[in-house]
């Protein structure tokens, strides 16, 4: 199947509208002049560190995350098709979580097997019958996208957990600015600069009823040994809010207090990095270092909010994916504006028969998996790959989903051989509060940029643009 270009359209020789002044752009600049800034792109973000790690590698600490110097071009009409779906998808993400941990009417309805929620690692029993503050648990989303065709989008996961990202997106904006601002002067970018007002804004919207004047939030970070801490401390120091471990803060009387040189300062609401095991060892992981002993408590209590609320991860699950359509319908009574992905589970006993079957042609990926690891890639496979994954199916199908071998758009992308295409995804970040849900336009687009490569996944050696959606 032939890929979507996002620049030529379906005519290799035509090119689309909104990537006219980037063609004209491309043509005008050489070759060395764009390579020139892509190495300053690497030096800016090397100075100001911008870097993540991937666990178990020796040089994990210093890996950049590549840039690309042509940036993604979104009209506003189709940015208007994605930001409804994305607020009915997490509506929905919303209304599903409320449930599973509430009177759990999806399962009474039989919209999804029960086993596939009380089985699922990431279901916190103990925050069953735990309303979240304001109704809302997923604060933070970031959604996967990918497109196939002319307005053909699909969601490819749901990332409700603790999504990671955003400051990429926007240290991605400012060095763009900095080095092609003949390009963007030339077109009407909507901001994404807004970004960090709008998440205070919706951290502030979901204090405790009880919170005394203006809430004191604070973002927990695991620490400067976390893969994402940069991301943390970035976002920390946008928001003008503290940045603090675990051992900044304790419980006293069922609320959350931050060590400070003017004595204890109550918490109201905590903008966590830290997985759920790690976030009260008086309730998961007792060895934890991490969390801070009584949280969850003081979170019983109503006396903290906790963005994104423990237990969310149980969305995250490619098994619980596959039922997004149908959750739409339950808890809406609208058809879903964005489709998934075709997909198989492998629990089903048809399901694994047609994947067992077909393995060469589809991707298959653990149900619990993240970053581009444990699945498998069919048509790009070795024999001893494919039969290594058809004995973990085998043994055990209830880990796994299969999908199609989708044909992900591309985009023009400066790589060593010059100006060619390359798979993109996109990643949007959607902001819910008391009061209001907010998308910032655009996202930040992770481009494949190995040849023929479908992986975008920057611990797979995937890169990042600038997502410019057009305003009219």
């Amino acid at each position: 199947m032939t890929p979507f270009d996002e620049m030529h359209g379906d005519s290799p020789d035509g090119i689309r509208a909104l990537y006219g002044k980037v063609k004209l752009w491309l043509e005008q600049t050489p070759p060395e002049t764009l390579a020139a800034r892509r190495a300053q792109a690497e030096l800016f973000f090397r100075r100001i560190g911008i870097t993540f790690a991937v666990y178990g590698e020796a040089d994990a600490a210093e890996r950049l995350i590549p840039f690309d110097i042509i940036p993604r071009i979104i009209s506003r009409s189709e940015w208007g098709l994605l930001e409804r779906g994305l607020k009915q998808r997490v509506q929905t993400l919303n209304a599903f979580l409320s449930d599973i941990y509430g009177s759990q009417e999806c399962l009474k309805a039989g919209i999804l097997p029960p086993e596939l929620i009380f089985s699922n690692p990431q279901y916190r029993l103990e925050m069953a019958g735990m309303p979240a503050p304001h109704g809302v648990w997923v604060h933070i989303a970031g959604v996967d996208i990918v497109r196939t065709g002319e307005r053909a989008f699909h969601v490819l996961e749901d990332n409700a957990r603790t999504p990671s990202g955003v400051s990429y997106m926007l240290e991605n904006r400012e060095v763009m600015m900095r080095l092609a601002p003949e390009l963007f002067a030339s077109h009407h970018v909507a901001p994404v600069e807004t970004y960090t007002d709008a998440l205070l804004a919706t951290l502030r919207s979901v204090a405790p009823r009880g919170a005394e004047g203006e809430p004191t939030l604070v973002l927990l970070t695991p620490g400067r040994y976390n893969s994402a801490f940069y991301e943390h401390s970035f976002l920390a120091d946008k928001l003008g809010i503290e940045l603090v471990e675990g051992s900044d803060l304790f419980v006293r009387d069922d609320r959350v207090y931050m060590r400070t040189t003017d004595g204890p300062q109550r918490v109201d609401v905590i903008y966590r990095r830290l997985d759920d095991d790690f976030i009260d060892p008086l309730v998961f992981n007792p060895d934890s270092m991490l969390g801070v002993a009584g949280l969850m408590s003081a979170y019983a209590a109503g006396n903290v909010t906790l963005a994104n609320a423990v237990g969310t991860g149980v969305s995250d699950d490619k098994a619980v994916y596959s039922y997004m359509p149908d959750l739409v319908r339950f808890y809406t009574g609208d058809e879903p504006i964005l489709q998934n992905v075709e997909t198989w589970r492998c629990r089903e006993a048809p399901a694994l028969s047609y994947v067992l079957d077909h393995l060469p042609e589809l991707v298959v990926k653990e149900v619990g998996g993240s970053g581009g690891y444990g699945m498998l890639i069919g048509p790009t496979a070795s024999k001893a790959e494919i039969a290594e994954f058809r004995t973990k199916l085998i043994h055990a199908p209830e880990q796994f989903i299969a999908q199609p071998t989708l044909a992900l758009s591309t985009c023009p992308t400066f790589v060593e051989q010059g100006v060619a295409p390359r798979h993109v995804d996109l990643r949007p970040f959607v902001l819910t509060g008391a009061d209001a849900v907010r998308i910032t336009p655009g996202g930040l687009s992770r481009v494949a940029l190995r040849e023929g490569s479908l992986v975008v996944n920057s611990s797979q050696g995937g890169g990042t643009k600038d997502t410019w959606v057009l305003d009219d």
